[in-house]
Formats: C-alpha cells, structure tokens, sequence
C-alpha cells in the first residue's frame, strides 16, 4: 500500500458499528472516520454493521463485503459477540465464527483489531464462558486487540439511548477516542 494513499478502514460489526438508533453522521465508522481526517486528510472507513449481527451472520455476509470494497483496507476492525450471548450461541461457535472472520480477513491481507465488549450486568451469569476467547482469538491471529467501550459507558444512562443497551452520539464519541490511538498505531504499521 503506497504511504500516500489515504487510509481505508473497515468497519465490521453489528448495531453497536452499524449506529443503531443514530444518525448516520453519529454511526461509529462516520466518527471514526472524521477523527482519522486530522492526521490522514481523505481516510474512508467502510460502515458495514449490520444491527441484530452474530458471529455467524457476519461470517455469512463476509465475501460479499469484502467483494464490494473500494481496495484491500489497511485495517479491519471486527465489533461481533454481543448477539452471540444475547441469544444463547454456544462460546465455541462463536469463537470459530470469529476465528474464521479473522482467517479470512487475513488470507486478503488485512490487519485485524478484534473488540471485545462488556457484558451487561444481566447477562453476566451466562457470560463467563465467553472469559479469555477473545483474547485467544485475537492471539492466535497476532490481532491487535481492545475493549470496543471504555469503562463507565456501558450502561451508563447518560451514554445509552433509551433502550439502555446502545450507545448515543456522545457515548459513540468516546468509543472514538477510546479506540483512536490503538486503530492510528495498527494503521502506521501497515502502512511503513
């Protein structure tokens, strides 16, 4: 990838990448986006969440995202888990699902930053065979890794819509920031 050209990103997750219940200007690949213009006047991040996502419905949809894109991304940033455990998907399933995604997004040459999410106070009990798989995933892969929320957003009434789930424009703000720093760092390597 030339140095000059500027950086193209992918954005694949569910609700929480998609902008669910947001403006399209609010959505986290459009903030992503226009935080990454400072320092790289023209990057694009391709939006391509899907609300109500699971591992498998991204794994599913892969191909065809990755057919539709403008060039090869310098990085691919997967936001998935969330409707896994919200519906009962064994852990094992959606570590393969993931594992998959990661494969593939690396057989085309992408560089990976897989998040991780916080489980809701009310689903923590079914989510502690969901402890370390992301990390394993992202290990196995040599995938840069990081929490997709910073602490204190995740139900925080102030940052969610009113569902109490997604995030609002402002909590999407410190996703944003929160994410930046790791996102810039796995960008330069690619590109040097």
């Amino acid at each position: 990838m030339p140095a000059h050209s500027p950086p193209y990103v992918l954005a694949l997750g569910d609700s929480l990448t998609a902008g669910y219940g947001l403006p399209t200007r609010d959505s986290f690949a459009a903030k992503l986006q226009q935080a990454l213009h400072s320092p790289h006047p023209g990057a694009t991040v391709h939006n391509a969440g899907v609300s109500g996502d699971t591992t498998a419905d991204a794994l599913h949809r892969l191909p065809r995202v990755l057919s539709g894109l403008a060039r090869t991304p310098d990085l691919a940033i997967v936001e998935l888990g969330a409707n896994d455990l919200r519906r009962g998907v064994a852990p094992a399933r959606t570590r393969a699902n993931l594992d998959q995604i990661l494969t593939v997004l690396a057989s085309c040459g992408i560089a990976t930053l897989l998040t991780t999410f916080e489980v809701p106070p009310f689903l923590k009990a079914h989510a502690a065979s969901y402890d370390g798989l992301y990390a394993d995933v992202a290990t196995r892969h040599g995938a840069d890794q990081a929490p997709f929320f910073p602490p204190g957003v995740m139900g925080n009434p102030h940052l969610t819509l009113p569902d109490g789930l997604h995030p609002n424009a402002r909590a999407i703000d410190l996703v944003v920031a929160h994410l930046l720093p790791t996102i810039a760092s796995a960008i330069e390597r690619r590109r040097t």
